[in-house]
């Protein structure tokens, strides 16, 4: 197997098992054994723990095509098209949860055994989304497109709704509503974008939807 074969297998295997076991449950010789190779070899690609997370992390973001989806927000956010950036932060959740449910658990168990990973991951990536968004916000307040309140606040309510069903929905596995999660993002954007606009660009959204 070549290098970046191995490499590939490797965090292949380490995703599999910390989804699976937690990060506790989980360690640099059970990897190594599900692998089919010595512990050696693991510090061989990485020289860290940290390391193999950062590479989890990184493989992950490539298989979803994360960088071209920020350029596609960037865009949006360029256009003042705050239609399409609420719908592809929608559609970017719900499609995560729908293609990569493994990965979403592994998250959780970071999270609730406070482990690296998601330390990392809040760092890499959770962050500065955050801060982009939030940006975003206030300035459509400056421009007098939406209602004033705290920007941080609308946006937990733009990644928080359709995190919600995503996780009811693909780790819960409770299928509660009769709809594709194409019509799902429509109508939580439309939902959003009503709630947040002056005057009657919430019923220009709506319209537009239909």
């Amino acid at each position: 197997m070549t290098g970046g074969a191995r490499r590939e297998q490797l965090i292949r295997v380490a995703v599999g098992l910390f989804a699976e076991r937690g990060f506790q449950g989980t360690t640099t010789k059970s990897i190594a054994t599900e692998a089919g190779v010595s512990e050696a070899i693991i510090y061989r690609h990485f020289a860290t723990k940290e390391d193999l997370y950062a590479a989890i992390l990184d493989h992950k973001a490539n298989e979803a095509g994360v960088e071209v989806w920020l350029n596609e927000l960037r865009g949006a956010a360029e256009r003042k098209d705050d239609q399409a950036l609420f719908r592809s932060l929608g559609d970017k959740i719900l499609e995560s949860y729908r293609r990569d449910p493994q990965f979403q658990r592994l998250m959780f168990y970071s999270s609730l055994e406070r482990h690296g990973i998601s330390k990392v991951f809040h760092k890499r990536r959770g962050l500065p989304i955050f801060g982009f968004l939030r940006d975003y916000v206030a300035q459509r307040q400056k421009d007098g497109a939406f209602h004033g309140c705290d920007p941080g606040t609308v946006v937990f309510a733009l990644v928080g709704i359709p995190t919600y069903y995503a996780i009811v929905k693909r780790l819960f596995g409770l299928d509660l509503l009769k709809a594709t999660d194409e019509k799902v993002a429509i109508t939580f954007t439309r939902l959003l974008l009503d709630g947040l606009r002056k005057g009657q660009a919430g019923n220009q959204s709506r319209n537009g939807e239909r």
